[in-house]
């Protein structure tokens, strides 16, 4: 029984998701060619954070902003 109780425990820590801090990292290019980044932490599950940092990417009058998690 203990071996069984060790190995769900094994499998349950193995698939459970980290919480803990990431850096999205977000570069803005101008038409020019012209590049400025700028950083953030942001705390959750990696898969969270993605789809976070992801909606900063965009274009606009001709400036282009892609995000990333580091």
């Amino acid at each position: 029984m203990k071996k069984v109780l060790f190995f769900v425990g094994i499998a349950v820590v193995s698939l459970s998701s980290c919480v803990k801090d990431y850096t999205c990292k977000c570069t803005a290019t101008d038409a020019n060619g012209n590049a400025t980044s700028s950083s953030s932490t942001i705390n959750g599950k990696k898969s969270d954070v993605k789809v976070s940092c992801d909606e900063g990417d965009g274009s606009l009058l001709g400036v282009t902003v892609d995000c990333e998690i580091q």
